[in-house]
């Protein structure tokens, strides 16, 4: 019961800090409000895990709370002394796609035997309205030419396994979900520079090929080195049929 209390005193100070971030704002003193907005995400972000019914946005919430910070204070995210933070994203990236292709396996396939409609209309969907709707924004909003072309190649790229994470928190069809996400994974060396050559290649020049062989550098080679490590590890199958799935899914990259 004091825990749950614990909870309740946190929603009310998430709301405090919220009324004071508001307050500063909208006395133009914006800048000043960060630690306010950041306090209120933060406190709202643990005081949610008390209550069952909202228990559930309490990721999305923490996703807020990094944003706000990084947006009041990016020089803290962007380097430290003389190191610069985004020689990491590549390294990083490749961590999370090989923890990704770690946790596949050929059942992540199978649901295109069984639910073939849903993901190719899934698959679709993702390469054909993301992409158009992150174009058509670039263009009614008329982002300098990076920024456009940043927003497009976000929604050129697979969903991946936030989406995955999303699809379980929503309660959707996760198997769909995972299907989807695989699918589209293998797809991208090919379909993502396409895509990016079409529409950003209208902001920014884009080199297709560059672009393809990053692609299979970042996610692609990591995700099978996950995958071959699941198989070998975790697998409880025979060696025959390790064997026999390793060529498959290589087969499937190639």
């Amino acid at each position: 019961m004091k825990k749950f209390n614990g909870f309740k005193i946190l929603l009310v100070f998430s709301l405090i800090f919220l009324a004071l971030f508001l307050f500063y704002a909208f006395s133009g003193k914006i800048d000043k409000s960060g630690p306010l907005l950041i306090a209120f995400f933060l406190s709202l972000a643990i005081a949610v895990r008390g209550f069952s019914t909202f228990k559930s946005f309490s990721y999305t919430i923490w996703i807020f709370t990094a944003v706000a910070a990084s947006m009041f204070y990016p020089q803290y995210f962007s380097s430290f002394g003389n190191f610069q933070f985004k020689i990491l994203i590549v390294p990083l990236l490749q961590i999370i796609m090989f923890g990704m292709g770690s946790q596949m396996s050929m059942n992540d396939f199978t649901g295109v035997i069984k639910m073939p409609k849903g993901v190719i209309i899934g698959v679709s969907a993702q390469f054909l309205i993301m992409p158009l709707v992150a174009y058509m924004i670039s263009l009614i909003f008329d982002f300098p030419p990076e920024i456009a072309a940043g927003i497009i190649l976000v929604g050129c790229v697979p969903s991946g396994l936030a989406s995955n994470v999303m699809s379980y928190i929503a309660r959707a069809n996760l198997a769909l979900a995972v299907t989807i996400g695989a699918i589209s994974t293998l797809l991208s060396p090919i379909i993502t520079p396409f895509l990016m050559k079409i529409l950003g290649g209208q902001f920014i020049e884009v080199n297709f090929w560059s672009m393809m062989l990053d692609i299979l550098n970042m996610i692609i080679l990591p995700i099978v080195a996950g995958f071959i490590f699941n198989l070998f590890n975790a697998g409880d199958e025979k060696l025959r049929t390790k064997i026999s799935q390793l060529s498959i899914f290589l087969l499937l990259f190639c």
